[in-house]
């Protein structure tokens, strides 16, 4: 098959469509036949040589795909050969064939194509366990997501509306804030010009949940526009790795910080929260309440490209790679 390689750690370019050999299903997993795959930013860490896969896992890029199921490991009982899927992966999604753990698997939500559904299961998972297993989102609460425009950011704003919360949103233009509050976003902000903090707390009185992706450069002030029992979930660290944080605050509020990774999860945990996801959220899909958001659809081989798009911020919502053209 072919499939994504890194010539060495580096920019884009180091991105090569090259031929390895083919993957094989151990007890408990399936082969699948790649449809697509999708572009996250932990992909442009491993590319850079930043984020290594799990032990074990694939080291080629990619924490999710959709495609076809074309055979069976032993011991997998549910799933059949030819059956449409998408999944979550820890590794191995810019490939011809990527093989997987069966509870990592979960059905093309009704209404959905094949390709298009490459761009689910990562943010599904992603902000279903962190936003709504985990930090309990409640209807009438405030829920503020900062980088509102990419792939995560759009999921939450329509995951947040479904639960009936009150969502806020950061973002970098006008045109993006634009397209957030066509998803569903009650108030956006634009944090190059204004501080979130201010608005959030004049405008709502502060966020009950907050996921974000900054890590520690907005650590003081995440706090600082949480509520009472408020949940700051982290996800990401484009902001740096280490921050100060204000205990005192934190006691005051009665307020918690908690932050989760997905690929590093144990399989029975990832697999829980793919059956949740499957459960609850794979209606609310369904029924259209909650879509991909797709901005881009790139050839697989023309990876590169498609990580250039990320790194330059041009993209609004997900950016995919067809596996076949």
């Amino acid at each position: 098959m072919y499939a994504i390689t890194i010539r060495e750690p580096g920019d884009p370019d180091v991105l090569e469509w090259a031929e390895v050999a083919d993957p094989r299903p151990g007890p408990g997993e399936v082969l699948l036949d790649v449809a697509a795959s999708a572009v996250n930013r932990a992909d442009l860490l491993q590319r850079q040589g930043h984020y290594p896969p799990p032990p074990g896992a694939s080291e080629t890029i990619g924490l999710e795909c959709s495609g076809t199921i074309a055979e069976l490991g032993e011991g997998v009982e549910g799933w059949n050969v030819g059956d449409e899927v998408c999944a979550l992966l820890s590794g191995g999604g810019y490939a011809e064939k990527a093989v997987v753990p069966a509870g990592q698997l979960l059905p093309v939500p009704a209404e959905i194509d094949l390709i298009t559904a490459a761009g689910l299961p990562e943010v599904a998972c992603t902000v279903w366990a962190n936003v709504v297993m985990h930090a309990r989102l409640a209807e009438d609460e405030v829920l503020l997501v900062h980088g509102g425009a990419g792939g995560i950011g759009t999921h939450a704003i329509q995951v947040g509306k479904a639960l009936g919360a009150i969502v806020v949103v950061t973002a970098g233009s006008e045109d993006r804030l634009d397209r957030c509050r066509q998803l569903g976003a009650d108030l956006a902000i634009n944090y190059k010009e204004k501080d979130f903090v201010e608005v959030v707390k004049k405008e709502t009185g502060g966020a009950d949940v907050i996921l974000d992706n900054m890590g520690a450069s907005y650590l003081g002030r995440n706090v600082d526009a949480l509520r009472p029992d408020g949940r700051l979930v982290i996800i990401g660290m484009q902001g740096g790795v280490k921050g100060e944080l204000n205990v005192g605050a934190l006691l005051g509020k009665r307020a918690s910080v908690f932050a989760a990774g997905l690929r590093f999860r144990p399989l029975e945990q990832k697999a829980a929260i793919v059956a949740d996801v499957r459960e609850r959220l794979w209606p609310l899909v369904s029924d259209g309440l909650v879509k991909p958001i797709v901005g881009q659809v790139v050839p697989m081989a023309e990876a590169s490209s498609a990580h250039r798009a990320m790194e330059e911020g041009s993209v609004f919502g997900k950016i995919l790679l067809a596996a076949k053209s």
